[in-house]
C-alpha cells in the first residue's frame, strides 16, 4: 500500500487539507495518508525544510512526500518532481529540498511539465495530487517532467565561518511548539570547526558556554526537588536532529516562559559561537642560565 505524506501551511480552519486528501482518495482509494504537520508558518520555507528533513526518513522507503509551501507556479516558481534516499518528494522549486539534498545527492530530479493538461489555481490540489498518484501507481518521473540538474538553493542554509575559524555565524531557522529555537548549526560542522576548543554561544544578550547531551542534564538531582529552580533555565542542546538548539528547561508559555519569549528570540535571528584560541606556551630561560652560557 502506497503512502503520501502531506507538508503545508494551510492550518486547520480552511478546506485546503482536506480537499487535498479528498483528491487523493478519489484516485487511489487504498492509499494510506499521513499528515506530518499543516502547521507551517505561511510561506516559511526554512521551516518546511527543517521539518520534512527530520521526518521523511521515519517513513518506508518509497513514500511520497508532498509538500504544499508556496506552490503556486510562476515565472520564477516551477514545481519538481526529486527521487533522494528512495523517497519521493514534490514540491516548489524553491528552495525547500536544499537542506536535505545538501547532505544527500538526489537519484534524480524533473521540472514537472504536466501544467498545460491541468487547469489550476490550487496546484498542490490539481497538480501534486497527479503526480503523486502517478508515482504510487509505479510511474516514473520521465513522464511528468523533463530532467534538471540543480535545484533552487535555499538562503542561509549554512552558517558562515570567519577566516581564522574563531567563529561561527548562524541564524535560527525554526521555533518549534515549546518555543525552543532550532539553529542551522549542525553538530558535525560545529565540532570540525570547534576542533575542542573551548566556546560561547551568543544570542541577543543571552550567553552560554556549554552544550547539555539532554534537556535534563541541567537539573542537578542531589539537590531535594523542593529546593530547585530549575523550570524556566536557558540551556544549549544538540537536539535528535543534530542541530544546535537553544531551550529552556521544560518550557511553557504560559507560566515559566519559552526560549524564544523569554529571549526575544525570533526567525532568522543570529545565533553566533565564538571559540577561544588555545593558548600557546612560550619557554623563557632564566636569566642566570643565559648568563652561564655567555661566559662560556
Amino acid at each position: 500500500m502506497a503512502i503520501i505524506t502531506l507538508t503545508t501551511d494551510f492550518g486547520e480552519k480552511d478546506h485546503f487539507a482536506g480537499a487535498t486528501k479528498g483528491a487523493i482518495y478519489s484516485e487511489l482509494p487504498d492509499v494510506r495518508i499521513v499528515d506530518i504537520s499543516h502547521s507551517v508558518s505561511s510561506f516559511s520555507i526554512p521551516e518546511a525544510a527543517y521539518i520534512i528533513q527530520n521526518a521523511y526518513s521515519s517513513f518506508p522507503k518509497g513514500t511520497i512526500h508532498i509538500i504544499g509551501i508556496d506552490s503556486e507556479i510562476n515565472p520564477e516558481n516551477k514545481h519538481i518532481a526529486i527521487k533522494l534516499d528512495d523517497h519521493f518528494f514534490i514540491c516548489a522549486n524553491n528552495g525547500i529540498m536544499s537542506m536535505i539534498c545538501s547532505e544527500i545527492a538526489p537519484e534524480k530530479i524533473v521540472e514537472i511539465n504536466i501544467h498545460d493538461k491541468i487547469q489550476t489555481s490550487f496546484p498542490v490540489l490539481d497538480v501534486f495530487v497527479k503526480v503523486a498518484c502517478h508515482i504510487a501507481r509505479g510511474g516514473t518521473l520521465e513522464i511528468i517532467g523533463k530532467t534538471i540538474h540543480e535545484i533552487k538553493p535555499m538562503k542561509n542554509i549554512v552558517p558562515y565561518v570567519n577566516e581564522d575559524k574563531t567563529q561561527i555565524i548562524g541564524s535560527i531557522i525554526y521555533i518549534d511548539n515549546y518555543g525552543n529555537v532550532i539553529t542551522n548549526i549542525k553538530r558535525g560542522f560545529f565540532e570540525t570547526i570547534q576542533k575542542g576548543r573551548e566556546f560561547e554561544i551568543s544570542a541577543r544578550n543571552h550567553k552560554f558556554k556549554k552544550v547539555f547531551n539532554k534537556y535534563s542534564d541541567i537539573v542537578n538531582f542531589e539537590i531535594p526537588e523542593e529546593k530547585r529552580n530549575d523550570e524556566g533555565r536557558g540551556l544549549v542542546v544538540f537536539n535528535s536532529g543534530n542541530f544546535l538548539e537553544i531551550a529552556v528547561y521544560k518550557s511553557n508559555s504560559a507560566t515559566v516562559g519559552s526560549a524564544s519569549t523569554l529571549m526575544g528570540l525570533s526567525l532568522m535571528d543570529t545565533v553566533s559561537v565564538n571559540f577561544v584560541k588555545k593558548s600557546v606556551e612560550v619557554f623563557t630561560e632564566h636569566p642566570l642560565k643565559q648568563e652561564l652560557k655567555e661566559d662560556l
